[in-house]
């Protein structure tokens, strides 16, 4: 239930919807380490980028809590790669931060739905069955 919890607060934190003082208060979040900062940096750099992306369809949003592209673009590519990495060390710390390394999925899922329920229409996003729609 913890694992669960931690989880759905983390997303709604990624996700703007808690501040940082919730989380770490209740969490201990213990630092924002360079890392975390410099991928929320990178993710903040590269928002109007991504949406333009999801808009054109080149992106969509999987079922793991990671951007996937969705039509052969190199630019599109790189964007991926870059937000795939930055949530993936987003996720990783928290975890690692809060000794719940073995929740890393459930982290994962968790924002997966967030990011579904935050799509726009016209976005693809992938259901926790695999299968991939537009919203």
């Amino acid at each position: 239930m913890k694992k669960t919890y931690l989880a759905v607060l983390v997303a709604l934190y990624f996700s703007g919807g808690l501040s940082s003082n919730i989380l770490a208060a209740q969490y201990d979040l213990k630092q924002m380490t360079p890392q975390v900062k410099s991928a929320l940096e990178g993710r903040k750099g590269r928002y109007e980028q991504l949406k333009q992306f999801k808009k054109e369809g080149l992106i969509g949003e999987n079922n793991k809590g990671y951007v996937q592209l969705m039509k052969e673009d190199a630019q599109a590519d790189k964007i991926v790669r870059q937000e795939n990495n930055d949530r993936k060390q987003i996720y990783e710390t928290i975890a690692e931060q809060n000794g719940l390394k073995g929740a890393i999925g459930t982290i994962e899922k968790v924002f997966a739905a967030v990011q579904r329920d935050k799509a726009d229409p016209g976005e693809s996003i992938q259901l926790e069955n695999g299968e991939w729609t537009t919203k």
